[in-house]
């Protein structure tokens, strides 16, 4: 059992946190009243009134349903292309989701695509990529792992003069010189820990006991939990009970046992949770169920990525989750197809980021993704003009 506890480091920023009491810029937003944040008349105030004004405004444009708002144009599509996507593991929904969507954006344009698996594994993986290499396609996804850990593999890619684009491959959006990438599809991290963050800052009124799980091996992932960390250790009444480095592959065989383990120690102080993924918390639900926790009460449970449909489910019908920060994974698999086709014609990447979205009990309704709409009829639009 790995368990990672909270660093010198963030002790100290939580220290800091408390004695500034989280002066962060934000205008003030008043709840409803009763509203789950108010404190009783009375009570103390609140112990990071800035932090939480600034959540609650972030929060409710987050959970507001904006349309698409990327590229308009670009180039035609580019005839008798191949697309290998290789995936970190098809166990990961997240991963699975986007593999769907770039299936069938490039069927649609006439490409030829095959998905293989990387099995959760860096051995899967390397062997995973090192076949798609071995087929010479015109293009590769890199879909959910870190291209560092497969160096050799895409530097014979680049070798081969194989368009390479990535989902959630590197830290930021956009194009990479090292590792070699046309373009990374990904929302910011920032804004998705961040609004994972609020999230719990808002709901709780600042109050609040936080289990943090995450997958330190993915460095994306690391660095997502690491700014959801930070994020809430602004706020002083926020308590960072334990930071849980579980990998994703071992997600289902260990979250059960480490979510009992957590109850035992923390009790009713753990009061919220927070993920780099929705699928922690499918794991954790046999366990929360055993010790005769309700659905839909504490630990109350935000995902940052993916929004898959089960996690939309889950909050939906308040089955230990009641929120999730979801990636628009259908969009996200229209664009790595556009990023590739704009590499083929010889154009530059699009550019496009797509904004942070929340969805939660309330607004949820009978969705089982985010799917922005608009994408798929202007990407058809540039394609088949």
């Amino acid at each position: 059992m790995i368990r990672a506890r909270l660093s010198g480091a963030a002790a100290a920023l939580a220290l800091a946190a408390a004695l500034t009491c989280g002066c962060a810029p934000g205008s003030p937003s008043d709840p409803a009243p009763g509203s789950p944040s108010d404190p009783a008349p009375g009570g103390p105030p609140r112990p990071c009134p800035a932090v939480l004004a600034e959540a609650r405004r972030a929060v409710g444009l987050a959970q507001r349903a904006t349309p698409w708002d990327g590229p308009r144009t670009g180039p035609r599509a580019v005839p008798g292309r191949s697309v290998v996507y290789v995936a970190a593991t098809m166990t990961n929904p997240g991963v699975a989701g986007a593999a769907s969507a770039v299936t069938a954006a490039a069927r649609g344009i006439g490409w030829d695509v095959r998905v293989i698996d990387g099995q959760g594994t860096p051995a899967g993986v390397r062997a995973a990529l090192g076949q798609a290499v071995a087929l010479r396609p015109s293009g590769i996804v890199i879909g959910g792992f870190d291209p560092g850990s497969v160096a050799q593999q895409v530097r014979e890619a680049n070798r081969a003069g194989i368009t390479l684009v990535g989902w959630h491959a590197t830290r930021a959006p956009g194009p990479s010189a090292d590792p070699k990438l046309f373009a990374n599809v990904t929302t910011r991290v920032e804004d998705v820990a961040r609004i994972a963050a609020y999230w719990i800052i808002a709901r709780s009124g600042g109050d609040a006991g936080v289990v943090l799980f995450t997958d330190s091996s993915i460095p994306f992932a690391e660095r997502k939990a690491r700014l959801i960390q930070r994020t809430l250790l602004g706020c002083s009444g926020v308590r960072l009970l334990s930071y849980e480095n579980i990998p994703l592959p071992d997600a289902g065989t260990r979250t059960p046992q480490e979510v009992s383990s957590l109850l035992a120690r923390f009790g009713e102080r753990w009061t919220y949770s927070a993920a780099i993924n929705d699928l922690y918390f499918a794991d954790a639900a046999p366990a929360l169920r055993a010790a005769g926790l309700p659905g839909g009460g504490a630990p109350y449970a935000i995902g940052a990525g993916d929004g898959d449909p089960s996690a939309f489910e889950r909050v939906r019908t308040r089955q230990y989750q009641a929120a999730t920060v979801p990636e628009p994974l259908n969009a996200q698999g229209y664009q790595l197809v556009d990023e590739l086709n704009r590499a083929f014609a010889g154009a530059p990447p699009s550019g496009y980021v797509p904004h942070v979205h929340l969805t939660t009990t309330d607004n949820v309704d009978g969705a089982s993704s985010w799917d922005p709409p608009g994408y798929r009829a202007a990407y058809e639009r540039i394609w088949r003009p």
